[in-house]
């Protein structure tokens, strides 16, 4: 089964954000993907940080939640939505969603950003804190099938949620074969530290790894550090785009996870 990322560069828009959503998702369906992950905030990267209030939908329903429904269904592919902003019972807070659509266009399970950004080294300084609302459980979802038949578990998570790897070891029961990071990271933290973490979470939880990000200057002038990649579960990189607008893609083998799991059974040696 082959999943891909797409990587995107979106503006402060949700019309041309769709526009360019469906163009890399057609691609992507072109190619034969059937598992997609679209970055973090695929639907607007706002000129504030609170612009993203006044996008926010209703869970369950909005423009932004039917297109990916409607995607999905289209293309007859698994969708992870990236992420949009949903309303909570504050008026001045939202909650970051990651939506799965499935083949038939239904949703198959949301998960809200657990751990919030916060960064200042005196130039940039960033705080998600201010516009959302900490979600709280872990999710993974049963997303298709491999060729040999077996379901394939995807377990979510985005962009900051990288940093703590016990949200992963939570996945991990039973064991994810993708983990999915839509990602926005900012082009200093990103250069840092991005592909460092994509690696080392494929590694310790010997599965793919499938990161969709923001690449490259937006409009409101922010820069993300893009790198969107897939990475197997011996920490090899697949596919990589640097910057710009595009699509990855690798093939999940069945096999290779089955290879890497016994030849250094590491998740059977867990003791904590």
């Amino acid at each position: 089964m082959k999943i891909a990322a797409l990587q995107m560069v979106s503006a402060p828009d949700w019309a041309s954000n769709r526009a360019a959503a469906a163009r890399l998702i057609a691609e992507a369906a072109a190619a034969g993907a059937g598992l997609l992950a679209l970055p973090e905030y695929f639907c607007l990267m706002g000129q504030r940080d609170r612009d993203k209030l006044a996008l926010a939908e209703a869970a369950g329903d909005g423009p932004i939640q039917r297109f990916l429904a409607d995607s999905a269904r289209e293309h007859g592919l698994w969708i992870v939505g990236g992420t949009l902003p949903v309303r909570t019972d504050q008026a001045d807070r939202v909650v970051n969603r990651s939506c799965v659509y499935g083949p038939d266009g239904k949703e198959a399970a949301p998960y809200d950003k657990i751990h919030l950004f916060a960064f200042d080294n005196g130039r940039e300084s960033y705080d998600e804190g201010r516009t959302l609302c900490a979600g709280s459980q872990p999710v993974a979802v049963q997303a298709g099938r491999l060729p040999n038949g077996q379901r394939l578990r995807v377990g979510l998570s985005i962009c900051y949620d990288l940093r703590f790897p016990e949200l992963y070891r939570a996945l991990m029961n039973p064991p994810c074969d993708v983990l999915c990071v839509p990602s926005a990271f900012t082009y200093t933290t990103g250069q840092a530290h991005w592909e460092l973490l994509l690696r080392a979470r494929a590694v310790e939880n010997q599965c793919y790894v499938l990161a969709a990000a923001q690449g490259g200057t937006h409009p409101n002038g922010r820069r993300t550090w893009g790198h969107s990649m897939i990475v197997d579960p011996w920490g090899v990189v697949l596919d990589e785009r640097a910057e710009g607008e595009g699509v990855v893609i690798a093939e999940v083998d069945a096999e290779r996870l089955a290879q890497v799991r016994l030849q250094l059974p590491a998740l059977a040696h867990r003791r904590l």
